[in-house]
């Protein structure tokens, strides 16, 4: 179908989108595994795997039940797959034989079992759990959903008593006593044995190729919710001894064996510059300790720093090592776009693959890497990356809805300010342009604030454009991908050259695009993009319309309300509320609300722990007594993640509401 003959796309659309991750080679490297995530019926999300050959030009489904079926993993001969699936409720892990059958359940464990891994020799399969401090693994029942609405009743009937600093968090709600534990399953006894039990949540991270030593990180300290760290620490499983391999100092994580045992690469940091430290790859001496920084010479992020609404809840791929153990791979966020990037044990590195796109996942079989990536005008694809350089595309994801719709190509463009940063930034044009018309424009704001816009997927923008928008997004400084001074640049001035950036943004385009209406201005964006809106808002008149989502408003509550305030506010403005609460208030836009002329959509979730709702309702009481043109819309059961993984009709109600303020006022 020709572009002119395709359709605009809508809001509903979000639900005919497929979504892949999580790519992994089979063990003889012929084939690989994947998930596709799609809403499904009931206002939820259906996951299957996946298994393609590189011979055969269509993927094998290989599971159909209407539930989440995530993280395949293949035995190392080949002939068994361990998977996660919520089809008897809570996750469970189940076990299928590749030459066909049904899948078998191996655990029923109360709250459910996650992530599983197998060890080296295919023995045994390690996986975490939700555990409770006397919890025994080796009598262990799994709840029907009677059961378990019953005890949510009777749980919601009793107080909750409170005695940590960190009590809840925006994925979890509030904490219990309940805490991540792995645990070892012997899969020719089919019995159970628990590895960990401090009372802290442990994170499995690998285990050595001869099957004696656990790597896993945790915070151990006596001081958790103080000490905002994450260890790594090997644990022999014989002996049952652990020794930590890092210092205390930081967070480490994504931590793998080498080939042969000998050595451990991983990501962290330790807080040079709080939550805006770029991450650092280290390589550890598994016998000793002994760790090199090979990273000390780059300045840009690892791992997957971009932000778009179609990928819920997706790990973070971490280093992978070569077979010879010479070279480490993994994915790079770096201007406006991820790739995959190869570093020797000296740190010298080399782009293997950065085509101005999104690298959000890949596989490598010691010859040919499968990379998942993501465009402005493609959700997601896998495509084979040869040891010559050479790519082709595997998957044809979305055909159908591809076919369709009309989607906008992004214009990449940099703004430069007053003191000579370089702002990157993306335009879409609206659908069904026309030379000589004048359209309305909405500049949005993305979160973080250490994040990145960027070339992937956004149905939000591409909706906005459908609508008949000019769309402008960028990253101001304090955003990931232009170095370590860039991602800095924000913090302690907040509404100062960020929003600076921003309007030189905005005045960038109309000085250079004669199809935008100048009268016509929306700007929107969430948690910091929404401070952002807000602070933009009491600050300027210029913009006619706003919609700000899961916002800040008021950081002197934010400090004791929201799950990661008593911390984040001092790394972010200096100061906290009981050091400098004049500071807080300043840096509020409440305190400026009474310049605010422009009619403001607050759009926040119920269940959000993140920026808590009080944030949208202090907004909406001072403009409303003021008799400004304000309205509130709430979504019950929403946490922070409601944009990209809240239920779908709500996602889809969200977008509505966007898009019907910025029609009545624009």
């Amino acid at each position: 179908m020709s572009d002119e003959a395709k359709r605009a796309l809508t809001a509903e659309d979000l639900k005919q989108i497929s979504v892949y991750s999580d790519p992994h080679f089979t063990p003889d490297g012929g084939a690989y595994t994947f998930v596709s995530t799609t809403a499904n019926d009931d206002n939820d999300y259906a996951s299957q795997l996946f298994v393609h050959s590189l011979n055969e030009q269509e993927p094998r489904q290989w599971t159909f039940e209407n539930a989440k079926n995530n993280h395949p993993r293949f035995s190392p001969d080949g002939k068994l797959v361990v998977f996660q699936s919520t089809r008897s409720g809570v996750p469970q892990l189940w076990l299928l034989h590749t030459d066909g059958g049904e899948a078998k359940q191996l655990t029923t464990f109360k709250h459910g079992a996650v992530n599983p891994e197998w060890s080296k020799e295919g023995k045994y399969i390690i996986f975490s759990a939700p555990l409770e401090k006397d919890d025994d693994v080796t009598n262990q029942h799994e709840l029907s959903e009677n059961e378990r609405q019953k005890e949510k009743e009777e749980k919601n009937k009793q107080p909750f008593i409170v005695n940590r600093l960190k009590y809840k968090s925006d994925a979890k709600g509030f904490h219990d006593d309940k805490r991540t534990q792995i645990i070892r399953f012997n899969v020719a006894a089919e019995t159970f044995e628990q590895l960990t039990s401090a009372d802290t949540d442990h994170h499995f991270e690998d285990i050595s190729p001869d099957g004696k030593q656990l790597l896993f990180s945790a915070n151990l300290s006596t001081n958790e919710d103080y000490e905002l760290k994450n260890d790594l620490y090997l644990l022999n499983l014989p002996t049952k001894e652990t020794i930590t391999l890092t210092d205390g100092n930081g967070q480490y994580g994504n931590a793998r064996f080498s080939p042969s045992g000998a050595k451990i690469a991983c990501f962290g940091h330790e807080f040079a510059y709080q939550g805006a430290t770029l991450n650092d790859l280290f390589v550890f001496d598994a016998a000793t300790g002994d760790r090199r920084r090979l990273s000390s010479d780059w300045d840009f992020q690892l791992g997957d720093a971009m932000i778009g609404d179609t990928r819920m809840g997706l790990s973070e791929i971490g280093p992978v090592w070569s077979h010879d153990e010479n070279h480490l791979f993994f994915v790079g966020t770096d201007f406006g776009a991820t790739g995959l990037y190869q570093s020797d044990l000296n740190g010298e590195l080399t782009v293997l693959y950065n085509n101005n796109n999104h690298v959000f996942g890949f596989s490598y079989n010691g010859e040919t890497f499968i990379l998942g990536i993501s465009t402005p005008t493609n959700p997601c694809n896998f495509h084979r990356l040869d040891n010559k350089g050479q790519i082709n595309q595997l998957t044809d994801a979305n055909r159908n809805f591809l076919d369709d719709v009309k989607l906008s190509e992004p214009e990449t463009l940099t703004f430069h300010t007053d003191d000579d940063w370089a702002i990157q930034g993306w335009l879409l044009r609206p659908y069904g342009f026309e030379e000589g018309k004048k359209y309305p424009f909405v500049l949005e704001v993305h979160g973080g604030p250490h994040a990145m816009y960027g070339q992937t997927f956004f149905h939000e923008m591409q909706l906005l454009a459908a609508k008949g928008y000019v769309v402008l997004y960028t990253n101001p400084r304090g955003s990931h991908g232009y170095g370590q001074t860039f991602v800095n640049a924000c913090r302690e001035d907040y509404g100062g050259k960020d929003y600076s950036d921003l309007m030189r943004a905005v005045d960038g385009i109309l000085d250079e695009y004669n199809f935008i209406d100048k009268d016509r201005l929306g700007i929107t964006g969430g948690s910091y993009g929404g401070f952002m809106t807000n602070w933009i808002v009491s600050h300027t008149n210029r913009f006619k319309a706003a919609v700000t989502q899961r916002c800040i408003s008021n950081w002197l509550s934010f400090y004791g309300v929201s799950d990661i305030g008593y911390f984040f506010t001092k790394w972010e403005l200096g100061k906290n509320l009981l050091e400098d609460p004049a500071k807080l208030w300043d840096f509020s836009p409440l305190k400026y609300v009474e310049n605010i002329e422009t009619p403001l959509l607050i759009v926040h979730g119920e269940k959000d722990y993140r920026c808590p709702i009080e944030q949208g309702e202090q907004m909406f009481v001072a403009l409303k007594h003021m008799r400004k043109e304000v309205e509130f819309v709430r979504f019950p059961d929403a946490n922070h993640e409601l944009s990209r993984s809240g239920k779908p009709e709500m996602r889809i109600e969200r977008l509505n509401h966007i898009t019907r303020w910025f029609d009545e006022y624009l």
